[in-house]
């Protein structure tokens, strides 16, 4: 089996006598599509914060082509190929859509882990990355001035200017219309299979990455409880008895 793009080892997070993450081991393999999924306080969002660099882990290893990047600063998971969105939008609100796009392909151009010719061409410039998430229309408006879901779509553009092999997704469909939600998803499809990226969404619009993702990862009070195929993960009895109850069977 070829070495995981991030392979999370033991990983804790604690905050004083609060263990939010405890003790999760994850692999994520190139071109991969995973959600995590969970109930409130599951430690969702402090796996991630983990994983991207933004908490340092108060145990485990975070491996990235054979380095120990636990501890590491943001922009060392950001330089290796990890890129990351966060719940509430993390955009440039007084800078235009385009400057915000162009912002992290001055970053990606610092960069030397990915040459030009590994770089898929939907990425490769402001104006095709806003064709990518749909934002060519709103290009030269402040990023205050549109939507929140427009938001959301641009910081997925922000992310994918780094020139990512590793997307972790925040709950991006969190207060999209139903629409909304299913047009999310199969962008994030896109993302994969177009681009062949490694996506890795959590989300609590639950019945509809099931249907989307091929494995799915199960926290609950901060451990990994499950990480399987939906199909499997959905009839494990530890996960319905600790978040998904008896309705959700059958689901995907």
């Amino acid at each position: 089996m070829a070495e995981a793009l991030l392979r999370a080892e033991g990983i804790s997070v604690r905050f004083g006598g609060l263990v939010a993450v405890d003790a999760v081991d994850a692999a994520f393999e190139a071109g991969e599509l995973v959600g995590i999924i969970g109930p409130n306080g599951a430690g969702k969002t402090t796996f991630f914060n983990a994983i991207s660099g933004v908490t340092e882990p108060s145990a485990g290893r975070l491996l990235i082509g054979g380095r120990n990047l636990a501890g590491r600063a943001p922009h060392r998971f950001a330089a290796h190929g990890i890129a990351r969105t966060f719940q509430t939008p993390r955009v440039f609100a007084e800078m235009p859509v385009q400057a915000n796009i162009d912002f992290g392909l001055q970053f990606a151009g610092r960069r030397h882990a990915r040459g030009a010719d590994g770089v898929p061409y939907a990425l490769r410039s402001v104006d095709s990355i806003l064709a990518l998430t749909g934002l060519t229309s709103l290009a030269g408006l402040p990023a205050a001035a549109i939507t929140p879901s427009q938001q959301r779509l641009l910081e997925i553009g922000m992310a994918l200017s780094t020139r990512p092999r590793l997307l972790l997704l925040d709950e991006v469909a969190a207060g999209l219309t139903e629409a909304e939600v299913e047009a999310m998803a199969q962008l994030i499809r896109r993302l994969r299979d177009e681009l062949g990226l490694a996506v890795v969404w959590i989300e609590h619009a639950v019945t509809t990455l099931l249907r989307h993702v091929e494995r799915v990862i199960v926290l609950h009070q901060g451990r990994k409880i499950a990480d399987g195929v939906p199909a499997d993960v959905v009839r494990d009895a530890g996960v319905i008895e600790a978040y998904l109850g008896d309705e959700m069977v059958g689901t995907p």
